[in-house]
């Protein structure tokens, strides 16, 4: 992908029928999501809990308006808004954390997605007779089950969380857990436990692997950050490191602009691999988009469309999703990259729709 010094492609080359994807931009720029600008003032109002299981711990930024891009063959043919304007991305940094766990599978830090996260990390938080049991890939495909309290946030906030009505229906329920590796929920605070057995493996900032291994090499900006908690600093060999966290519920997790998400959504469909080199291990974008046994439209930590999730949208599509309409799309059907920023979440299904008709047989 070369989206800051390769010449972009007109709608006609790049295969679309150009009114209809200028109709679907429009469309798209046009559903400014329902989040407010005052992006804290969201989250102290208590979006996505009641007090006082909402304080924030992490940095906060207001948002911009709404903007985006897409790319054929690794080119752009449209964008609008800001494409530069770094923007949390909330739980987008849920499938970066994806990519970090390949690299240290690649590495020999992880054995194998199998083997349980105690083998390698020694930290209260993986002890126990059921969090001592937890394996990577229950981390990773959010079937966990982990139980407590880390850096301030017990799992019993995200028990019973229902994606499909955030922030309006209830959570935080005394649900009695199942066994690890037996129960699908998507809950920040296992999330934010993968990203602490990460750090304890690669023993550095994860922010500091992830611009080494894999922003610099893909031609990324330096326009992004990834933060934690004021609660979520550990020492590590003498060193306090910061343990950032998969989104931005309470603060922290990426900010960063469309123009590189877009490179990662490219990096993605290039399996990986860019200008040649293998940034990621070989397979493991097939890994990270297998539907998981309990949830045929999650991989691991990036959601899947096999099952008709956004019925007018490539079956071969998959995402990274964050809270109020922040997108990766990926779509190597029709090789394909678009990312949306502040796009109404409602709208996300038709807009995903109406780029895939503008595409000419």
């Amino acid at each position: 992908m070369t989206t800051d010094t390769a010449p972009a492609l007109s709608p006609a080359e790049a295969g679309f029928d150009a009114a209809a994807l200028a109709d679907a931009v429009s469309f798209i720029e046009a559903s400014d999501s329902p989040f407010p600008r005052d992006i804290r003032s969201h989250l102290d109002a208590g979006y996505f809990e009641p007090p006082p299981d909402n304080e924030v711990l992490g940095p906060v930024f207001p948002r911009g308006a709404p903007n985006g891009l897409l790319l054929r063959g690794g080119r752009k043919v449209a964008a609008w808004g800001n494409t530069r304007q770094a923007d949390m991305t909330f739980s987008v940094a849920k499938s970066y954390l994806a990519l970090l766990a390949g690299l240290a599978l690649g590495d020999g830090l992880i054995r194998d997605l199998d083997e349980k996260v105690s083998a390698s990390v020694q930290d209260p938080a993986f002890s126990g007779e059921r969090n001592g049991a937890i394996t990577w890939r229950m981390l990773l495909d959010q079937t966990s089950e982990w139980e407590g309290t880390l850096f301030g946030k017990a799992d019993r906030i995200d028990r019973g969380r229902d994606l499909k009505r955030e922030g309006a229906g209830p959570k935080g329920m005394e649900r009695p857990l199942k066994a690890p590796g037996t129960y699908w929920e998507y809950n920040d605070i296992r999330v934010n436990a993968l990203s602490l057995g990460l750090l304890h493996r690669f023993r550095r900032p994860l922010p500091e692997v992830f611009a080494e291994r894999i922003m610099n090499p893909i031609g990324a900006s330096s326009d992004w950050q990834w933060n934690g908690y004021s609660t979520s600093f550990v020492e590590i060999d003498g060193q306090r490191m910061p343990s950032v966290s998969g989104g931005g519920h309470w603060g922290g997790g990426v900010v960063t602009h469309a123009e590189d998400q877009a490179r990662i959504g490219q990096l993605m469909l290039q399996n990986g691999v860019w200008n040649g080199r293998q940034v990621l291990p070989a397979g493991w974008v097939a890994a990270c988009t297998a539907p998981s046994a309990l949830n045929k439209d999650y991989g691991l930590l990036w959601w899947l469309n096999g099952q008709g999730r956004y019925p007018d949208a490539s079956r071969e599509s998959f995402f990274a999703l964050g809270a109020g309409g922040n997108v990766i799309w990926i779509d190597p059907a029709h090789d394909l990259v678009g990312v949306f920023r502040w796009l109404n979440p409602a709208m996300l299904p038709e807009a995903l729709g109406k780029v895939t008709a503008a595409i000419k047989a």
